[in-house]
């Protein structure tokens, strides 16, 4: 796996980054309510080419893991439609792979039987599916922890877990609904760093939810901004810091103003609906 320091040719630059990957076109998503409907995203467009690393990012209540959720298959648009390599998104399937920020693991399983679950769903034999689970252990620092149970992790620990199941599956896209979100500052910054050389070193396409401007800006090539309810497209924002960042330099944190600038307005509209009671996300 090549160290962070490498990071500055990214796989969006290698692999072709006008190669679009997903693509969203006029997508508005309306949920039921009582007395009426919220419409939660309207007139999403968006592409996303092959090998990006990209960030959804907003308040609560601007559509992102609606958005998200419309990708993986789990909620189709009210409007509009979604392709992965071309093909239409009707529901979930193994070209997306979704890590969730409750890490969705199974209680009753070890460190090595929870990676290995989708593999064996897939009918891999052990053989073939032991020298693939021992890779992942060893990439996410999880080998002395093979035959742990989740309740004896740390939150840091059992998310690794969850990264490297959906790994084990080799979706070439990754979809990460505020994974690191519960997890102390230096955890967080500790797997933000894991996920970057995982992204170099497989070329995947990442779309990445998250509250954070700093962590969208140290991870993200682009960062899409979502207006509060109804969600659409604020501003789409291409990160050209070199790799790896240095969330201390003016640059960075030019940026981080300017992105604080955009998304404390929807904040604020947030706030004004919050008080009354009707938020969602």
């Amino acid at each position: 796996m090549p160290a962070l320091s490498s990071l500055a040719a990214t796989p969006a630059a290698l692999a072709g980054a006008a190669s679009p990957h997903i693509v969203v076109s006029g997508v508005d998503k309306r949920f039921a309510v009582p007395g009426g409907e919220i419409v939660a995203l309207k007139d999403i467009d968006l592409t996303i080419n092959r090998g990006e690393f990209v960030c959804l990012l907003g308040p609560s209540g601007c559509g992102k893991s609606t958005l998200l959720n419309a990708i993986a298959g789990f909620s189709p648009p009210s409007r509009g439609a979604i392709t992965v390599e071309g093909r239409a998104v009707r529901d979930p399937g193994p070209d997306r792979g979704m890590v969730f920020q409750e890490y969705a693991l199974f209680p009753w399983m070890t460190v090595a039987d929870n990676i290995a679950f989708g593999l064996e769903i897939k009918g891999m034999s052990r053989a073939q599916i032991e020298p693939k689970v021992a890779e992942l252990l060893a990439m996410l620092k999880l080998a002395e922890f093979r035959d742990r149970f989740p309740k004896d992790l740390s939150g840091g620990m059992r998310q690794r877990v969850a990264i490297a199941r959906v790994l084990a599956l080799d979706s070439p896209v990754m979809l990460m609904d505020e994974p690191f979100g519960a997890l102390d500052a230096l955890t967080r910054r500790s797997l933000q760093d894991e996920l970057l050389r995982i992204w170099a070193a497989t070329g995947k396409t990442i779309v990445f939810v998250t509250h954070s401007i700093e962590e969208s800006i140290y991870l993200a090539d682009r960062i899409v901004v979502l207006t509060y309810r109804p969600g659409t497209i604020k501003q789409d924002i291409r990160v050209e810091l070199p790799r790896p960042r240095d969330s201390s330099s003016s640059a960075f944190n030019t940026l981080k103003r300017d992105l604080g600038a955009l998304v404390t307005a929807e904040q604020h509209r947030f706030e004004e609906v919050e008080v009354k009671g009707l938020t969602t996300d």
